[in-house]
């Protein structure tokens, strides 16, 4: 299916952007639309929904802000650190939003099982349905993700 001029575009931007060193769709051959819904599709699989995901992405990331640059306890099997820096990054879908440039870093010291994300996935994943393409630096696995914070 051919996909419209507006996600053409957008596309091109997400695959070599001056926002991102790396681009968002890293090295994924697949288109953007083909991206999304095979993540959506992994996500129904598991009977886990974008809101319950950014909601608690959203709780990690805000327990472990107030220890800034220290892990954090977030519950009995999960520890979390926030990195942040001076500045904002903006969303590469055509509107207004930016993002402070912070990063949540999770772990789970029982089985050495680590993931990370930015405030930045929190937006993408919650306004866009959008975890990045494969070889991103920041893609997130959705499969993986859910096994971590749930």
């Amino acid at each position: 299916m051919k996909e419209s001029p507006e996600i053409q575009k957008l596309e091109k931007q997400l695959r070599s952007t001056n926002i991102s060193a790396f681009g968002f769709m890293g090295t994924d051959s697949r288109s953007l639309s083909e991206i999304i819904n095979s993540d959506m599709s992994d996500l129904s699989e598991l009977g886990v929904s974008i809101t319950k995901i950014v909601s608690r992405m959203k709780e990690i990331t805000a327990k472990a802000e107030s220890s800034l640059g220290n892990w954090t306890q977030i519950d009995d099997r999960l520890q979390a650190r926030v990195d942040e820096a001076k500045g904002h990054i903006i969303c590469p879908w055509p509107h207004p939003a930016g993002c402070a440039i912070r990063i949540t870093y999770v772990r789970i010291p029982e089985t050495n099982q680590d993931f990370q994300w930015t405030d930045l996935n929190i937006h993408l994943i919650e306004e866009h349905n959008f975890f990045e393409g494969k070889g991103s630096p920041y893609r997130i696995e959705p499969k993986e993700l859910v096994k971590i914070i749930f």
